[in-house]
Parts: structure tokens; sequence; C-alpha cells
């Protein structure tokens, strides 16, 4: 296939043109290495190369003047702006750079189409006085302090314009205008330089000025790239400027126009495919692109358009790994690399000037990956200890010297990390440059020689080293939050640039990097409303008749220009894939593009479309089964030599994979910092409680005195418990002071229940607290004895009747300790349960002959107290009223076959640990 530079090339060589004296003036730097690649198929002999700039190139050198970024701009305009605004009415800097932005975008709108300054500035102060307070005869301070604003304008842009002309920098609309002014003296000192400017469409007014000036003195040849389609609908916008430069400009009145193409009505394959979500498209793309390789091993002449550079590395990633040539234009953001995530959390961290860390962001910094190597001292890995400390002492706050407390041989990495910033900017930066060179020799020593972690640490030594020259240069900033605003600033603009092919293989790249270049196959994604085109954005201080009245460019005409690239695209390639996202989003882009539908509209290409319906993989859920192979049956009798516990055997109830996990395998839920007391830690308090309280009650009755007597007790006992328990962590205020006030309550409540009974005539005899229980089991089928052990939390004696009391700080009902079918006991979790445990330990204590049958078995829950002591009870059937209550030799036997039964399954080397669905 033919290209535009191809054409341009060997015009100017079939009229003789010398092109080593030529001037290339391009849209892009891309676009001028594609260029210099085709001069070296169309020239036949060795020549000078011809100089080749882009636009933004030329017209710096044209005004003398360097282009400094847009962070250095902020800098420079709030020196301006703390001159000419008095004290009281100044914003911090971080407030400044918020609407400055605007401001800046706006003098550079200004500028490039070479509006008269005062004009418009006088014009918009006028506008915000009419529009707003004018007719008020008594203004309020804020509303002349908001005016005051608007009248400044004109003197913030004359005062900071001046600034930056003294020391010869500037914005790229300052340097438009300066250009143009200087266009004169450049005309005369380079009479005989001829410039050719290549593929431009959308032009402001310096431009204009600039290249038509150029061809009037006969220095400049252009040349356009325009369809014949287009120029003929008088209403496609991708000609719109095109129309504009041949109606407006004198030169073409006597000069023909090159050039007005005819290939976007040849024969082309296009297809529009619409597919779910972002991810949807990335993936696409690697599948198509894959298919597209059978027919072009290294595709050439292919590229990937992203109408989102969000999509880059979905589309990265989604590459299929058989492409050997890849050329990258977009570079990769500096803020989406690992080392980023660790400075957002330092600036996190001591943005608030406090001497004391949220666990979380210690432990989020300490583990990440640049700073994890700088605590492996000695073999010893010191940041797993640290947050082993933090899990195990419940450690919700802790400060630096705590740290170094718990590792004490890191503490130069510590102090680094955790020493206060103080609000000084300097401070900050010193530390953060100081944390780059450590984390640098600690990737020199490492024995993993990867050099791209040390392209990350050498570019962001680069930010933090401009971070300290603007500070030191003009030192605006005040405070950690607005050095915060700052860095995110330089971050973003920031990317890294890849290694690749540029001149051959796959290209990929976004729409603004396609500019001039042709391909045979172009897939072009994310082609919704909202991104191609990016419709109606109104970043600006300039009101839009204002911009209408002056020519500046509105939504409409940035919507042409993205209509412009999108037709340009498809002019010359022969295979065209359109994708766009079928889920609407109102964030990141609408319904599919109405470049599609003017597509399909226009009739001259027939348009393939489909709907790639989502690729949802159906996940057949297993449910885990655990085979017993032999090594696995020792475990198991080695458990059963240990003992089961009450506990251990209702988890295999609910689940038997869990039993394995945790009783074989031995795999403990990890010990989380509880910022919140844990259900579990709550019971506990309570269980230790009651048992300190009983203790001195053993084999002795109970009195209304004695219990009365517990109650002063309370709070010393219950807080002792909580620290021994709850370690570190604070109950001094929030939702832990609550669950201190409920434990406490609890045991008053339990106390009150106690004294009510007692008062009542019953009489309660502490036979044991805590009781200890271990037995041994034969069960004929086993050739391996069994134990069965646990703790009973208490036993007493009321009215004669020997009780078995488990307690409960959660809610149980009554119906939860009724057993209707002795079958059901050992299977259903959920409803018995608790009958279960307290069966579990009326029969070891009968075992151990701790214990005289007829007794009660049962539960206290102490969200339930109103109930008193829920008995176990057998049921006839579900709908029976009568119950039996007490435990009796029978209700033992009975259990004791279904307790049997249930060990036997456990121990049975043929029924496998099958998981449930719980």
């Amino acid at each position: 296939m033919t290209t535009f530079i191809n054409d341009v090339l060997k015009d100017l060589q079939s009229n003789n043109q010398n092109l080593s004296d030529l001037t290339f003036v391009l849209p892009s730097k891309r676009a001028g290495l594609f260029l210099k690649h085709q001069l070296s198929k169309v020239v036949k002999k060795t020549i000078f190369a011809p100089q080749i700039v882009s636009i933004e190139e030329f017209v710096e050198e044209l005004s003398q003047i360097k282009s400094i970024s847009n962070t250095e701009l902020l800098f420079e305009f709030y020196t301006t702006y703390t001159q000419l605004t008095k004290k009281e009415n100044l914003d911090s800097f971080e407030s400044f750079s918020k609407w400055a932005q605007i401001l800046l975008q706006d003098f550079n709108e200004i500028d490039r189409y070479l509006i008269p300054q005062e004009h418009i500035f006088n014009y918009l102060s006028a506008i915000q006085d009419l529009k707003h307070w004018s007719l008020e005869e008594n203004k309020t301070d804020f509303v002349k302090n908001y005016l005051s604003f608007w009248n400044k304008l004109h003197n913030y842009y004359t005062h900071f314009t001046d600034s930056l002309l003294n020391n010869k920098i500037g914005y790229q609309g300052l340097i438009y205008r300066e250009a143009v002014k200087n266009l004169e003296a450049y005309i005369q000192n380079n009479s005989k330089k001829k410039h050719v400017f290549v593929g431009f469409n959308a032009l402001n007014t310096s431009e204009e000025t600039i290249i038509q000036e150029l061809l009037q003195n006969d220095l400049a040849q252009i040349y356009w790239d325009i369809d014949k389609v287009f120029m003929k609908n008088q209403k496609h916008d991708a000609a719109l400027f095109t129309r504009q430069h041949i109606r407006n400009w004198k030169f073409f009145k006597n000069n023909s126009f090159d050039w007005i193409t005819e290939n976007y009505s040849k024969d082309k394959n296009i297809s529009t495919i619409g597919i779910p979500k972002n991810i949807g498209q990335a993936k696409y793309i690697g599948s198509l692109l894959n298919d597209l390789q059978k027919e072009n091993d290294l595709l050439n002449n292919t590229a990937v358009v992203l109408g989102d550079e969000n999509l880059l590395i979905p589309v990265l990633n989604s590459l299929p790994p058989s492409i050997q040539a890849l050329n990258v234009t977009m570079g990769f953001p500096l803020k989406l690399i690992p080392l980023a995530s660790l400075f957002n959390a330092l600036f996190q961290l001591h943005k608030i000037n406090s001497k004391s860390f949220y666990y979380k962001d210690v432990i989020n910094i300490i583990s990440h990956q640049f700073i994890r190597p700088l605590f492996y001292i000695e073999g010893i890995d010191y940041s797993s200890k640290i947050i082993e400390t933090i899990d195990n002492n419940n450690l919700v706050f802790l400060n630096k010297d705590r740290l170094i407390k718990i590792a004490e041989k890191s503490n130069f990495i510590l102090d680094l990390l955790f020493s206060s910033w103080d609000n000084s900017i300097v401070l900050a930066l010193k530390n953060c440059s100081k944390l780059i060179l450590v984390i640098k020799a600690s990737l020199y020593e490492s024995k993993k020689s990867n050099l791209l972690p040390l392209e990350y640490v050498f570019r962001f030594n680069e930010l933090f080293n401009e971070l300290t020259r603007l500070n030191s240069e003009h030192q605006h900033i005040k405070d950690i939050s607005a050095l915060y605003s700052i860095y995110k600033e330089l971050l973003s603009s920031e990317t890294l640039d890849f290694q690749g092919e540029p001149l051959q293989g796959l290209q990929l790249m976004g729409m603004l990097e396609s500019r001039v270049l042709d391909f045979e196959t172009v897939i072009i994604s994310s082609v919704n409303e909202g991104i191609l085109p990016a419709g109606k954005s109104n970043n600006s201080f300039i009101p839009f008749d204002v911009k209408l009245e002056n020519n500046l460019p509105t939504y409409k005409e940035k919507d042409a220009v993205y209509t412009y690239h999108f037709y340009r695209l498809l002019q010359r390639a022969k295979n065209v894939y359109i994708l766009y996202n079928t889920e609407a989003d109102v964030l990141i882009g609408g319904e599919k593009s109405r470049f599609i539908t003017q597509l399909e509209l226009e009739g001259i290409h027939k348009i393939k479309h489909q709907i790639i319906a989502p690729q949802v993989p159906t996940i057949e859920t297993h449910l885990n089964v655990v085979k017993k192979t032999e090594a696995l049956q020792k475990q198991i009798i080695h458990l059963a030599s240990e003992g089961f516990s009450p506990s251990s055997l209702t988890n295999y109830i609910r689940n038997p994979i869990d039993f394995y996990y945790q009783k074989i395998l031995k795999i403990k839920d990890h010990v989380d910092v509880e910022e919140t007391v844990a259900a579990n830690t709550l019971g506990t308090v309570v269980h230790n409680t009651l048992e300190d309280f009983y203790e001195p009650f053993i084999g002795k009755l109970l009195t209304v005195d004695g219990i009365k007597g517990l109650k002063p007790k309370i709070e010393q006992t219950v807080t002792y418990h909580f620290k021994n328990e709850y370690k570190e962590g604070d109950i001094s205020k929030g939702k832990n002071l609550i669950i201190f006030e409920i434990a406490k309550r609890y045991v008053s409540n339990f106390l009150d229940l106690e004294i009510k009974t007692l008062k009542a005539g019953d009489k309660i005899k502490i036979i044991a607290i805590e009781a200890d229980n271990n037995i041994t089991i034969n069960i004929p089928e086993l050739n391996f004895p069994i134990k069965i052990k646990g703790k009973v939390d208490r036993v007493d004696e009321c009215n004669g009747v020997t009780r078995i009391i488990d307690y409960k700080t959660g809610s149980v009902q009554q119906n939860q300790v009724e057993v209707v079918n002795w079958e059901d006991i050992a299977t259903d979790y959920k409803k018995y349960s608790k009958s279960f445990q307290v069966l579990t330990y009326a029969y070891m204590m009968q075992k151990s002959n701790k214990i005289n049958l007829p007794i009660e078995a049962g539960i206290i829950s102490f969200k339930n107290l109103s109930s008193g002591f829920l008995k176990f009870s057998k049921k006839e059937s579900t709908f029976s009223r009568s119950k039996n209550a007490l435990i009796t030799a029978d209700t033992l036997v009975d259990f004791e076959t279904e307790l049997k039964k249930l060990i036997l399954e456990i121990c049975n080397p043929k029924i496998d640990f099958t998981e449930k669905e719980v």
C-alpha cells in the first residue's frame, strides 16, 4: 500500500526538489521518524538527511523561548500571584494550584489564538460584575474579593508573561505568540530556507499566521491529507478545518491545494464489534491479533489505536506471546509502577503530623516489595517480626520507638520510614531521596540482576530531585499536603518509555500518535461517546459564548479534530476493526460512538457488525474430597490418642474438610489485629471472670451475701481479663468501650440471676469450675483407644440435682437444646450442635465417675438470661409438648451409640473427608 508520507516525498522528488535542503515540519516527532524511514526507500542515492522537526520544535526555535513543564509554570505563576495579591486574600499553594491549572489553560488558548489580552480579560470581568452583583449597593467583602480577582486577571497575565519572557521560558501559547512576533525577522534571516508542512489539519491562529506568511514569501510548501468524500459533504466534520483553510487563506486563491485524495471510497473490510467492558475489548484485541498473525507473521503495517489510553496495560497483558516485534508509542505511566505506591503510602502516613501510626499503614509500608528486603538482617526477617508482634499484642496504633524496640537491628530503616517529617518540606524530600539511595544500594547488592527496578528507582530519583529544585528556587510549598499534591502532579505527567521496534512489527499507539501515519490493518478500541469523540467538557473560565465571539475552539471543534483523526486512519487502510464497549458507563464513556452510526449511514462501505456476547466461563463447583491415605490414617489415629474435644467433633459434623484442615493439618486461622473486640474475645473475658468469681465457692453452698460481695469486683476483674485477652487494644472509647460495658453488664446480670434464684429458696452448691475431663473409650471396630477431652464451665448441685452448665455469650433458645431423633444429633449441626456438646460433657463426667445419674445438662445464654438455665431435653416428636429434662443412663446409652458412629466415621479409612455446603 502507498502511504501519505511516501506520496509527499515522491511529489517533491518529481518536482526536482533537493530533499537535503528542505526542512520538514510535521505534527509529531513520531511522524518524523516514519518520514526518515520512507526517505531511505524513495531516494536511490546517498544524501544528507533533511532537517525534520515537529511543529512544537519549529515554533520554539522561531520564538527563541524554552518550553517548561506545567508544574514549573504553577510555581512561576504563584510567584506572580503572591506579588499582586494582598496577604490576607492569598490562597495556599495547594488551593491555588486547583484553579490556577484552569487559568493557565485559558492563558494558553488566548495566546495560541492571538486574542487581544486586555480586551478578553476586561470582557470576562464585566460579565462577572453584570451577572451577579453589579446592582447591589453594598457589596460584602466576599463579593468584593471575588470581583477583585476577575479585575486582576489582566494584571496577573501581564506580570506572569513578562516574568517568563525575561527568563526566556514559557508555556506553549506564549511561545506561539512570540514566534509570530519574531516571524518577520526569521523570514529575513532564512530567505533561502524551504519548509515543507506535512499532514496538518486543525491549526490555531498562530500556526495559520506562520504557515501563511511562509507560503506568501515562497519559503514553504504545504501538503494536506483529506479525502474527496469528506470535502464534498459540507456537513462532514472530518473536512471542517480544511474547508475553512481553502475559504479563508489568500494563498489558495492563486495556488493549488495539495491534496484532495480518493482513497476512502476504495474497497475496505470494515467491522464494528461491540464487546462488554474494557477488559473484554483488551482480550478481543489479543485474540484478533492472534488470528491476523496467521496471515502476517510479523504484523507489519498493523496498528492498534487505543481510544482510551487506560487500556494500555490490559492490552499489553492480552497480546499473544508469539508477537516478535512490537512498538509502544505511549509510555508506561510512572504512577502505576510499584514504587509509586510506596511513596503514596509514606505521604499518606506523614500528611498528618502524628507521633503514632495506624497498624495497617505500618504493615503496608514494611511489607512493600521494595522495603521488605531492607529488613533482612543477618538472616532474620524483621518485618515479619514486627507484623507478628502487632498481631499478637493487638497493636492498633504504634509509634517509631515501639517499632525500634521490636526490631532494634533495623532501627536505621525504621528511622528513615517513620521519623516525623515535622511538616518540614526539606526534611521530607531529604528522607525520600535517602530512601531511594538505600533501595538502590539494596538492589545492587541483590543477587537477582533485574535492571527494571533500578530504572524505577532512577526515575523516582529524578522526580524527587526536581521537587527539591522547585522547592529551593521558589519556596512556595508550606506543608506536606501541598508537597503531596505537587508530587502527584509531577508523577501523573511522567512515563517510562518502552523499548521496541519503532518501524516494524505491531504498532500500539494513542489516537494523536497516529497523525500522518498510514496502516493497512487498523484496530481502534473504545469508540464510544465520551471517548471518541470526547464530547462536551468545559474546563475553562471563559464562557461558551465568549469563546464563539473570539474564535476560540469549543467542544465542537475538538470533536471535529477527533473526527478527522478517526477518518484519516480509515482512508488508506484495507482492514479496519472498530471496537466499542456495549456496557454504557456515564463516567468513562456512553453508547457506541456517532462515528460508527455515521459510517453506517454513509453507505459507502459495507459494514460488518457483530456483538460479542460476554464469555463467562461456567465454573463448576466441586466439593473438596480428601482421600484417606495410609499416612493420613496414621495422623487420625494419633489425633484420636491425643483426644477429640466436643468442639472438634461438632466441627466435623458442620464440615469434615474444616476438621481436616484444623485438626489434622493444624492450620489455624490467622490472628488478625482486633480493632473492635471480637465476639470470642468477649466470651473468653466473661468466662474467665466467672471462673475467678466462683473458684472460691467450690464445694460450698452459694449465699446471697457471697454473690453480692462479687459485684464490687466486676470492674476490676473484667478490666484485668480484657487486658489479658485484648492485649494492648484500647477499650477506653468507641465500640470497644461499649463492648467493655456489655461484658460488665453480662456478669452483673448473671449475678443478679443467681441472687434471684437463691432468694427463691433454691440451694446451689458448686461442685467444679472449668472441670477438666479426659476419658478413654473402647470401640470394638477400632483396634486403638479413643480419647475424649474437654472442659466443663461449671458443675453444680441445685436442690439435690447435679447440673452441667455451659456458658454462651451468644443467643441460645430452648429449642436448640432439644432432641427428637437420636440419629440426627451427629448429622445436623445447625439444630443439634449445642445438645451434642452438653451431652458429651455429661457423658465424659459420667464415665469418669465424677457425677451420679440422673443429672441435668444445659446452657446459660447471656443474651437470653431471662430464660434462665436452658436444660437439655428429649422430646417424643417435633410437635410434642412432653419432654424429659433428666439425663439418665438410658439417655447416655442412646447418645453413646451416635457418638461412636461419628468417631467410627472419622476413623474409617474407607470414608473420605468430604466437604459439605455450609
